[in-house]
């Protein structure tokens, strides 16, 4: 199976359990990978036979703005989204990471990682 990955999206959001979460914001990364073939695109050159970089994007700015609670809901919203739009995906990965979470102590990113097949 091929794959189309887009790592390192950087948004700010306002996603946390917390009500201060909610309101202050934060800094959050998105990878994402989904798993489709890419034979027809690979051969004819054409955006319109492949999955548009900038149409995934727009999918994953538009679950970013909408405030959740959990990064598993963030995750789960996205790969709702993809697979809505992208029929011809056979599996999307998705790891969303927070930067700095409030755990009382020191911690570069908390990760969730979701993984779903069709």
């Amino acid at each position: 199976m091929d794959q189309i990955a887009l790592e390192g999206m950087e948004f700010f959001a306002y996603h946390g359990h917390f009500d201060e979460e909610q309101k202050i914001g934060n800094k959050y990364s998105i990878d994402l990978y989904l798993d489709t073939n890419l034979k027809l695109p690979a051969s004819s050159d054409k955006l319109k036979d492949t999955i548009d970089y900038g149409i995934i994007y727009k999918k994953v700015s538009g679950v970013m703005a909408q405030k959740h609670r959990l990064l598993e809901h963030v995750a789960y919203d996205i790969i709702e989204s993809l697979k809505i739009e992208f029929a011809n995906v056979n599996k999307i990965r998705v790891v969303v990471s927070k930067f700095n979470p409030p755990i009382g102590g020191v911690c570069n990113k908390a990760k969730v990682t979701i993984e779903e097949s069709f």
